[in-house]
């Protein structure tokens, strides 16, 4: 065998809520690592491993395109269940498939379950080092959907108030993949938020140590990252382009009627004496009758925006409308468009929806940390 010198390291750790023998047998069983061994978004081909040392492995991890991508290696030590090294190199041409890096993983017992501490040695340069690190995060990500009792839902936390359309766009459109999660219930610009978001926003979302901000960034990643229905047409350009209209039509014009100039005056009155403030909620009233019958000639005859499944822009548009029906115009307004009507009640009664259904009287205020598990809408 013939190594590079190791010019640039690795080092990662992560704690699983697993048995340090569990988290062993993932690394060395063959069926275990074609559950997990892949980042997000792909899935595991071909494995094959020859567990003792100078013994080989193998593993190919395939795109949704189909394109495959091979690494192998050979068994350096083997100590059961505490340490394993074994070199890495990947399939191809070029100096980066040339090299074999070393894999150094140390497992240690802690607060119940296992700290996994990583070493990944030999990379050329910062660059293929830091494209590792973003790899094995995510790969790393998989391992704790595996280990984990709360499967997805110990990685994957949704930071935002529970009656804000768009923590509600986000957490329907992650049940509409299967994927389970845990909400967090925070309002904006609180520390924790502030933490994730530089401008306070909500929502925004962990997936283990990995970050997101901003809706639509959410929701991109969620399609990509995650198997099940897919978040976004798969008719061809023109079904997405529109599937992006609507959702920015919701998102500028939608959002700022409803909500912002209309909703938030009954639930956070800045009129004189706690009332809401009438002049505010008039002159948002034409807006929003405008955004309705922009609906209502969208839908047609249709039950969604775009084609006959949900998208993004469905997962938006649930939420605002729902919000404008709890209102006291809200219902005579919604009445004068039959077609938003018929498809906001296809989209009350699917199991996402219901899922990320708020408390709006009590305003969402929850305190607790919830895990939720919600199966693959239909």
């Amino acid at each position: 065998m013939t190594t590079q010198a190791a010019t640039f390291e690795l080092e990662m750790t992560r704690f699983i809520r697993a048995p340090r023998e569990k988290v062993f047998e993932a690394f060395t069983d063959e069926a275990a690592m074609s559950a997990w061994h892949c980042p997000r978004g792909l899935h595991v081909g071909e494995v094959s491993a020859d567990v003792r040392v100078g013994g080989r492995y193998r593993i190919t991890m395939v795109t949704r395109d189909g394109t495959v991508h091979g690494t192998s290696g050979i068994y350096q030590v083997i100590e059961r269940p505490s340490f394993l090294a074994y070199t890495w190199t990947w399939d191809g041409e070029g100096d980066v498939a040339a090299r074999t890096s070393l894999i150094e993983v140390t497992l240690t017992e802690k607060d119940g379950g296992t700290h996994l501490h990583m070493r990944h040695t030999g990379f050329p340069d910062a660059a293929v080092r830091d494209d590792h690190y973003q790899g094995w995060t995510s790969v790393f990500n998989r391992l704790v959907d595996y280990l984990d009792p709360e499967g997805t839902a110990g990685n994957v936390v949704v930071v935002g108030s529970p009656i804000s359309p768009y923590t509600r766009a986000v957490c329907i459109a992650l049940a509409e993949k299967g994927v389970a999660y845990t909400l967090k219930p925070l309002a904006p610009h609180v520390p924790d938020v502030d933490a994730i978001h530089p401008f306070g926003r909500i929502p925004a979302m962990y997936d283990g140590p990995l970050q997101f901000y901003e809706t639509r960034a959410i929701l991109r990643y969620i399609d990509e990252a995650f198997d099940g229905l897919s978040l976004m047409p798969t008719s061809g350009v023109t079904s997405r382009a529109r599937a992006e209209q609507w959702y920015s039509a919701m998102d500028d014009y939608g959002y700022d009627a409803i909500v912002k100039r209309y909703v938030l005056q009954y639930m956070f009155p800045s009129g004189e004496g706690g009332q809401p403030n009438r002049a505010i909620i008039d002159a948002a009233l034409p807006d929003i009758e405008r955004v309705l019958a922009t609906l209502d000639a969208g839908y047609g005859k249709r039950d969604f925006l775009v084609g006959n499944a949900p998208c993004i822009a469905d997962y938006l548009a649930a939420p605002l409308l729902y919000s404008l029906s709890k209102m006291p115009e809200g219902p005579a307004l919604l009445a004068r468009y039959p077609n938003v009507q018929r498809a906001q009640a296809v989209m009350q009664a699917r199991p996402s929806f219901i899922s990320a259904e708020p408390d709006l009287a009590g305003k969402g205020e929850a305190s607790n940390v919830t895990p939720l598990r919600k199966a693959n809408a239909a």
